[in-house]
C-alpha cells in the first residue's frame, strides 16, 4: 500500500511547521526528487512542469498540512486508481511503493523533517546559475548608474556647501560645484528607477490540470493576454506591478470591460466595490528608497528633461485602448498625463504616509512629500539596521472566465529570514523570481509543479482566496523556520533598549532624544497595528462571502474537484489566525510603549523637582554673595575711582575734567547697552502691543 511522504513541496522552508503534523505511517517512506522548475530569463520565459495529481495531495501551503487520520476518509491506494482511472492522459511520476501503513499515530521528529527538508529546497544548480546570471546583469547596470546618481547628489549638494569651500572654489578647482551629469545620463537615470509605463514587467501565470507555466511580458502587451487564455488553463493570473494612479485605474477598467465579472466578495470588498483589496507591509532597502526618492524630486525639476521623458511614457505600447483611456482619463481629473505623474505611483509609501485601504481614485494616490526620509525606529536593531519598513496598496480582480488581475508596486521582501540582507541587495525588478522573500513569487512556485491539481475547486475565487492570504499574513518570519528575528520581537527589543535609557543618568539633550525615539516607536506601532486590524475585518468578510459561494454550489450541485484540497473557508480561517494574533501582539507592544513614556514623564518630572530643590538651595547662596557684592563693589569701585591722581601723570597734556568726560561718558554707553540687552525681550513685546492698539484704533 502507498503513503504520502510528509515533505515540503517545492524546497518550501517549512520545516518548522511540520513538526506538529501526525502521519499514520510507522515506517521510514522515501520518495524521489523532484526538480523545481523556475524562470531563468529575464523576458518571454515559460516555467512549466507535471507532477503527481493525487486528489489526496494537498500542495504547498503555509500552514501544516495534516494527512488524513479519519477512518472514514479513502485510503491512499483508493484514491491511487481513482487518479488513474480519471486522468489517465496525465504522467504521473512513479511513487516508492512500501509496506502498508498502520492505524498508529506517531509524531515526525524534527530532526527527520529538516533533513527531508535540506533534501527538497536544494535549487536545481542550472536554475539558479542562470538566476545568479541575471542578477549579474541587473548589478553591472546597477553600478553604472549608480554612479551618475552620485555625481547628480553631489551637484544637487553643491549650493549647500561649506563657507570654506566658496571661498576657495576661485582658486581651487576641487572646493567648486560640480557639473550636471549629461542629459543623456540623466535620461537612463530616471528610466531605471523608473521604467517606462508600457516596458513594466507583468508576470503571467498559468495553472491547469497537472501544469503550470509562467511568462514575463511589459505591459505595453498586457490586453493580448487578458483578452483570451488557452483551453488547457483554468486560471491565469496577471501580476503588473502598478500602484494608484491613472494607469492603475485605466488597466483596471480596461480589464474588467473586456470580461464578466467574477462572484463578488461583497463584504471583502463593499457594495460600490465588490473586489478585494489588503495593504501589505513589506521590507526595502533604506539605500533605495532614498535614492528613488532622490531621483524623482531632483530629475522632476529638471525642464530640460521633460519633452525626451514625456515621449517615451507608451513608446512600445502595444495595446488597443490602454494609452488613449490614460490621456482621456488625465483630462478629466485634470491632471497632466507627464512621465513623472504616472511613474509616482511606483514609489513605496512610508508608515506615516498615504491613506489607508479605500482609495478609489488615482488622485487619492501618494505625492512624495520630502526628499530625505527619517530612520524609522525598528532600524535601531541590528538585524534591520539597512531596511525600511513600507506600505503598499495589493488589488486583485477577477473575471468570471478565470482570469485574475493583480495590481500592486509591493516590491520588498516579505519573508523574513537571515539572509535578508542578501535579499534587499537584489533588484525590485526580479523580486519575483526568489520565492525565499517575494509572497507572490512563492505562491506561484506553490503550484508550478501540480497546477490545479490540489485545488479544491478549480476556480479564479479558490485561487484569489490562496493569494490574497498569503499576501496579507505577510511579512512574517515563518516560513524559514524563525531562523530571524520576526518585526513583534525587534519591537520588544526596541522598547527594552528605550526602558533602559530611560534609566541611564540624566545627561544633557538625551530626554529630548529618547522622547522623540518613544514617539517615533508610538507612530510605527499605531500604524501597523490599524493594517492589521483592517486585515481582520477583510478575512473576516471573506468568510461571509466564501459561505454564500458554498452554500450556491451546494444548491447548485457543484462537487469539488478535490475533495480533499484546502478549502477556501479553511484558507480564510488560517490567515484571520494569523493576522489576529498579530494585531494582539503590536497592541500589548503599543500599550507598552505608551506606559513606558508615560512612566518617563513622570520619572523626569521627580527629577527635574529634585534638582529645583537643589537649585533652590544653590541660589540662596548666590542671593547672599550678591548682597555681600552689592555693599562692597561700589565701595571698591569709588575708592579705586577717585584715588586715582592724575597730576602725577606725566607726558599728558590733558587734564583731569577731560578724563572725567571721556571715561564718564564711555561708562554710560556701556551700562545702558547692557540694560537694553538684558530687557530687549520687554521692549519688543510692549512696542508690538503698542502697534496693535495703533492699529486697532486706525481700523476703528
Amino acid at each position: 500500500m502507498e503513503s504520502p511522504d510528509v515533505q515540503v513541496e517545492n524546497g518550501e522552508d517549512e520545516g518548522w511547521e511540520l513538526t506538529s503534523q501526525i502521519t499514520k505511517s510507522s515506517s521510514t517512506t522515501s520518495t524521489s526528487d523532484r526538480d523545481r522548475r523556475h524562470s531563468s530569463s529575464a523576458s518571454g520565459s515559460t516555467v512549466s512542469a507535471s507532477r503527481d495529481t493525487s486528489p489526496g495531495s494537498n500542495g504547498r501551503r503555509t500552514r501544516p498540512s495534516v494527512v488524513s487520520i479519519a477512518s472514514g476518509l479513502p485510503t491512499v491506494r483508493e484514491m491511487h486508481d481513482r487518479r488513474h482511472s480519471s486522468q489517465a492522459s496525465l504522467t504521473v511520476p512513479s511513487k516508492t511503493h512500501i509496506s502498508s501503513i498502520s492505524s498508529e499515530e506517531t509524531v515526525v521528529s524534527s530532526k527527520n523533517v529538516l533533513t527531508n527538508f535540506q533534501k527538497v529546497a536544494a535549487r536545481d544548480p542550472g536554475i539558479e546559475e542562470a538566476r545568479i546570471r541575471k542578477l549579474s546583469r541587473y548589478n553591472t547596470e546597477y553600478l553604472r548608474q549608480k554612479s551618475v546618481y552620485d555625481r547628480l547628489i553631489d551637484w544637487s549638494d553643491g549650493p549647500h556647501r561649506c563657507l570654506q569651500n566658496r571661498l576657495l572654489s576661485p582658486f581651487l578647482k576641487s572646493c567648486r560645484r560640480p557639473p550636471l551629469p549629461p542629459k543623456e545620463e540623466l535620461l537612463g537615470l530616471a528610466r531605471h528607477y523608473y521604467p517606462a509605463r508600457s516596458d513594466l514587467r507583468v508576470q503571467v501565470c498559468d495553472f491547469g490540470l497537472g501544469r503550470a507555466e509562467r511568462h514575463e511580458i511589459t505591459l505595453g502587451q498586457v490586453e493580448e493576454y487578458w483578452q483570451s487564455k488557452p483551453d488547457w488553463v483554468d486560471v491565469r493570473w496577471i501580476h503588473a506591478p502598478l500602484g494608484l494612479g491613472l494607469t492603475h485605474s485605466s488597466v483596471e477598467d480596461i480589464f474588467l470591460h473586456d470580461g464578466q465579472r467574477g462572484r463578488e466578495f461583497e463584504n471583502g470588498g463593499n457594495a460600490e466595490w465588490p473586489y478585494v483589496e489588503t495593504e501589505v507591509l513589506n521590507i526595502r532597502s533604506h539605500r533605495n528608497f532614498q535614492e528613488m526618492r532622490d531621483v524623482y524630486l531632483l530629475l522632476g525639476n529638471l525642464k530640460e528633461l521633460e519633452e525626451e521623458l514625456d515621449q517615451c511614457s507608451f513608446k512600445n505600447d502595444e495595446n488597443s485602448s490602454l494609452q488613449s483611456d490614460v490621456e482621456w482619463r488625465a483630462g478629466h481629473l485634470d491632471m497632466p498625463p507627464s512621465f513623472w505623474t504616472l511613474v509616482a505611483s511606483d514609489m513605496p509609501w512610508q508608515l506615516s504616509e498615504g491613506l489607508a485601504m479605500g482609495i478609489r481614485g488615482p488622485m487619492e494616490g501618494l505625492q512624495p512629500i520630502a526628499r530625505h526620509i527619517g530612520q524609522q525606529i525598528l532600524t535601531t536593531h541590528p538585524f534591520y539596521k539597512d531596511s525600511h519598513m513600507v506600505r503598499n496598496i495589493f488589488r486583485c480582480f477577477h473575471r468570471s472566465d478565470g482570469v485574475l488581475l493583480t495590481l500592486s508596486p509591493m516590491a520588498g521582501v516579505n519573508y523574513i529570514d537571515k539572509k535578508m540582507s542578501q535579499h534587499l541587495s537584489e533588484p525590485t525588478c526580479a523580486i519575483f523570481d526568489n520565492e525565499n522573500a517575494s509572497a507572490p513569487g512563492y505562491v506561484f512556485q506553490a503550484f508550478a509543479d501540480q497546477g490545479t491539481s490540489t485545488w479544491h475547486r478549480r476556480t479564479v475565487e479558490w485561487f484569489l482566496t490562496y493569494l490574497i492570504t498569503e499576501v496579507g499574513v505577510t511579512p512574517h518570519a515563518c516560513r524559514q523556520g524563525f531562523n530571524a528575528p520576526a518585526i513583534e520581537l525587534a519591537y520588544q527589543s526596541v522598547i527594552q533598549d528605550l526602558k533602559r535609557r530611560r534609566h541611564a543618568p540624566w545627561r544633557k539633550n538625551e530626554t529630548v532624544k529618547l522622547v522623540r525615539d518613544y514617539l517615533a516607536c508610538v507612530d510605527e506601532l499605531t500604524t501597523v497595528k490599524q493594517i492589521c486590524a483592517k486585515q481582520v475585518n477583510l478575512f473576516k468578510g471573506m468568510q461571509q462571502d466564501i459561505r454564500k459561494f458554498d452554500s450556491e454550489d451546494n444548491r447548485a450541485r457543484k462537487l469539488p474537484d478535490n475533495p480533499q484540497g484546502e478549502t477556501m473557508q479553511a484558507r480564510v480561517k488560517w490567515a484571520l489566525n494569523m493576522v489576529k494574533s498579530r494585531h494582539d501582539k503590536f497592541e500589548n507592544l503599543l500599550i507598552e510603549a505608551q506606559q513606558s513614556m508615560e512612566a518617563l514623564f513622570q520619572l523626569r518630572s521627580i527629577e527635574q523637582n529634585e534638582l529645583a530643590i537643589v537649585s533652590d538651595s544653590q541660589n540662596k547662596a548666590v542671593l547672599i554673595f550678591t548682597g555681600v557684592t552689592i555693599v562692597f563693589l561700589p565701595l571698591s569701585f569709588f575708592t579705586s575711582y577717585y584715588g586715582m591722581n592724575l597730576s602725577t601723570i606725566v607726558n599728558t597734556e590733558r587734564t583731569e575734567g577731560y578724563f572725567w568726560k571721556l571715561c564718564g561718558t564711555i561708562a554710560f554707553i556701556i551700562v545702558l547697552v547692557v540694560t537694553l540687552g538684558a530687557t530687549r525681550h520687554y521692549l519688543k513685546q510692549l512696542w508690538k502691543g503698542r502697534r496693535r492698539v495703533k492699529h486697532h484704533h486706525s481700523m476703528a
